[in-house]
């Protein structure tokens, strides 16, 4: 009925904290530009503003899938009170049951899923970085 909701709620809250992230970021980079320190090696690293842009892809796409979908089955309507789900107070206590069970367990998979990713690259980058330094080494 309106599982998405909850996705939707925390793609919001990434979605304010990437434009924070990314805007710390860039003022980290023109302070090291305009100090004239040069970038180290060690600097090439996933940014936390990539990290999250990952996420934001994986949360937004869920949500406008399942919104498109709860539309075409008739959950979501183009009036007033928009969840079909809200005509009736039982059919609210059910929406709002959904959305504090499926709705927060979509929630924290998708973020899991994203934390696995994050991981696995960051692994992958710690074993490259290790390569090159031994083939400096030699």
């Amino acid at each position: 009925m309106a599982c998405f909701i909850v996705p939707a709620v925390e793609a919001a809250v990434v979605t304010a904290s990437y434009i924070a992230v990314k805007k710390r970021e860039k003022k980290v980079e023109a302070v090291k530009l305009s100090t004239g320190h040069d970038f180290d090696n060690n600097e090439n690293k996933i940014t936390w503003s990539k990290r999250l842009s990952w996420l934001l892809a994986m949360l937004w796409g869920g949500v406008l899938l399942l919104a498109f979908e709860h539309f075409w089955h008739g959950e979501i309507v183009p009036f007033p009170p928009f969840l079909a789900a809200m005509s009736s107070p039982e059919d609210t206590a059910e929406m709002l049951h959904e959305m504090s069970t499926v709705g927060v367990l979509m929630a924290v998979f998708v973020t899991a899923a994203w934390g696995i990713v994050c991981a696995a690259v960051q692994m992958k980058v710690n074993s490259i970085k290790k390569q090159l330094t031994a083939k400096n080494e030699d």
